[in-house]
């Protein structure tokens, strides 16, 4: 967390899956949103897996099962806000 002025500011990272490889980018998916992110950071990534991005780097590879868990407490935090 970054203290601004009295706020506190939260970086996030968001996971996607990985849909193609380009040498160190990728293709990810973000719920069907496509971005093109570095993959320089981490090793032994391949098509299929999930990963995290932050600010357009992948910093970590993620097990599918914990991607999917945080992935649906994004949609409900989504869901919250837009009520």
């Amino acid at each position: 967390m970054i203290p601004i002025s009295g706020w506190t500011i939260m970086c996030l990272a968001v996971p996607a899956k990985v849909l193609e490889i380009k040498g160190d980018k990728g293709v990810v998916d973000f719920g069907g949103i496509r971005r093109e992110v570095s993959l320089s950071l981490i090793d032994n990534v391949k098509v299929g897996d999930y990963v995290l991005i932050h600010v357009g780097f992948a910093i970590q590879k993620l097990e599918r099962k914990e991607a999917e868990e945080i992935l649906k407490l994004w949609q409900e935090v989504s869901e919250a806000l837009s009520t």
